[in-house]
């Protein structure tokens, strides 16, 4: 294992035990992350992000396999089940995740979902009819931003 591939294992594995400092640490100063709802967080965010995210998910459980990595970065596929806090619903969140790592911290993470199959798990009929459009895209992206904002504001 090398030494990208050993930072991406200690980030999932503080994932698992839903150690927040440690996720953290994994992070540069000038990292930036995004996926399907947060989009193009700075350090100080997706740092509270993983944060709010693990507080809230009570029963948020992680797997993660296929990491690979070399000098540059690496990736990863994680998988997250939990109950979505707005409605209720069971979810799994089947994740790609890719990282350029520098200096031993991430510095630039993106995870890809597939928002459809995201969005009937977790909002039902609505993700079901509407979770192929941008305007629920958009709005997901946009309570979940403002989510994130009142829980920095919050710490």
């Amino acid at each position: 294992m090398n030494a990208n591939e050993a930072l991406i294992t200690k980030f999932y594995t503080a994932f698992q035990n839903k150690d927040v400092a440690t996720m953290q640490e994994c992070y540069s100063d000038q990292a930036t992350f995004s996926d399907e709802a947060f989009v193009n967080l700075n350090a100080k965010e997706v740092r509270a992000m993983w944060a709010m995210l693990i507080k809230g998910g009570k029963d948020m459980r992680v797997e993660f396999k296929d990491i690979s990595a070399d000098e540059l970065g690496g990736k990863a596929h994680w998988d997250a089940y939990y109950t979505f806090s707005a409605t209720g619903r069971k979810v799994l969140n089947q994740i790609d995740a890719s990282f350029i790592i520098e200096n031993g911290k991430i510095v630039k993470h993106t995870d890809h979902f597939d928002f459809y199959t995201w969005s009937k798990q977790s909002l039902g009929l609505t993700g079901l009819l509407l979770g192929w459009t941008s305007f629920l895209k958009n709005k997901v992206r946009k309570q979940a931003s403002a989510k994130l904002a009142a829980y920095m504001a919050k710490e």
